[in-house]
């Protein structure tokens, strides 16, 4: 079968997808008991009440009057427990004893307003948790700050965020930003907040303060919307680094012109360590090690530190592999180095367990 589509069908298309997916900010949150097992057990409590009452009446059936026959069986003390407990009250059976009338006043009384909190619950704990999910919301929102945000949960995302959270990030402070629900549903039972959304859009961007960010990473699946997305966080926000990841290296040079300020080609990346590791297996190894943060070996930026002023690049205890001086990357061996001066950074390789000592404010290099 043969299908036509008209012109203009995926704008239509997009727009109603767009409308089926609400724009909200999910918030990580402990495991809660599955709603139908609540319901369950809030009727088998109102059950169990309503059999206690029809039995506290039904042993004290003679102090009953019973309009109809005059006599109270046990189908008239359920009767009673029903239209009691639900304040219905017809008036047909009453108390007439002075022991039925203070069961009813200090036992069935309690009961009854026991068993209509067990029906209402169910709506006011909807309502109170809207409630505190809104309080909790607007709280999380006026504490963020500086934080991390990551456009797609995809493969690339996920690792990205490992990456910067071995470094020492806090999960409070990563907002991921993506349109499929099940991926901030994952984003969620990870401890990361998400945005369902377009990041295409700047609503959707704002809903994940991404222009209070520090850092903004995207890992889009489609280079043309790592476009539109790096547009409108530029837009929305002057300061906070950008790092993209594309999948054409021609199409990098357009995401700096964006306002990206690192672009990190995955395919040739991935091609090349291809590459090195069919030339040399070792080496491979050692620069999968290398983009594994957190792990063996690791690749930092550090600043210099006053004992090192005045030293060339090789007389540093760490490994050094460039220094950037200014907006300039100089490789170790560059003539241009000189020595150190207190306000380069230097690009060093240093094991796993020594990398926090080094310097109070080294931070990872951006990961292919």
């Amino acid at each position: 079968m043969f299908h036509v589509k008209l012109p203009g069908q995926d704008a239509i298309a997009r727009q109603a997808d767009e409308h089926l997916v609400t724009h909200r900010v999910k918030l990580p949150r402990k495991v809660v008991e599955h709603p139908i097992r609540q319901v369950t057990k809030r009727l088998s409590i109102a059950l169990l009440l309503l059999v206690l009452t029809a039995l506290i009446v039904y042993l004290d059936r003679d102090g009953y009057n019973d309009n109809a026959d005059g006599t109270l069986d046990f189908l008239d003390a359920f009767y009673y427990a029903t239209v009691t407990l639900s304040t219905t009250g017809y008036g047909d059976i009453t108390p007439v004893s002075d022991s039925a009338r203070l069961t009813n006043i200090f036992v069935i009384t309690p009961l009854r307003v026991m068993f209509l909190i067990i029906l209402v619950g169910t709506t006011l704990e909807a309502l109170a948790e809207r409630t505190r999910e809104e309080l909790r919301l607007n709280r999380w929102r006026s504490t963020l700050r500086d934080h991390t945000v990551v456009v797609g949960f995809g493969t690339k995302g996920r690792s990205a965020i490992r990456t910067i959270c071995a470094t020492g990030l806090r999960k409070e402070q990563v907002v991921v930003v993506d349109p499929s629900s099940k991926a901030i549903e994952a984003a969620a039972a990870d401890g990361y907040a998400g945005v369902i959304g377009d990041a295409t859009r700047s609503e959707v961007l704002k809903r994940a303060e991404v222009y209070r960010a520090k850092q903004i990473i995207i890992a889009t699946q489609r280079d043309d919307t790592a476009v539109l997305v790096t547009l409108t966080a530029r837009q929305l926000n002057r300061g906070a680094k950008i790092v993209v990841a594309v999948r054409e290296e021609e199409n990098a040079p357009l995401l700096k012109q964006s306002g990206a300020d690192a672009v990190i080609t995955s395919a040739s990346a991935a091609g090349r360590l291809l590459g090195l590791s069919l030339l040399s297996p070792a080496a491979g190894v050692v620069m999968e090690d290398l983009i594994q943060q957190g792990t063996g070996l690791d690749m930092v930026e550090r600043p210099v530190i006053k004992a090192e002023v005045g030293k060339t690049p090789r007389e540093v205890d760490d490994l050094v592999v460039s220094v950037l001086r200014g907006h300039r990357l100089l490789g170790y061996d560059d003539a241009n180095v000189g020595t150190l001066e207190l306000t380069d950074r230097l690009i060093t390789i240093v094991r796993r367990t020594s990398a926090r000592q080094v310097a109070p404010d080294m931070r990872p290099l951006p990961r292919d």
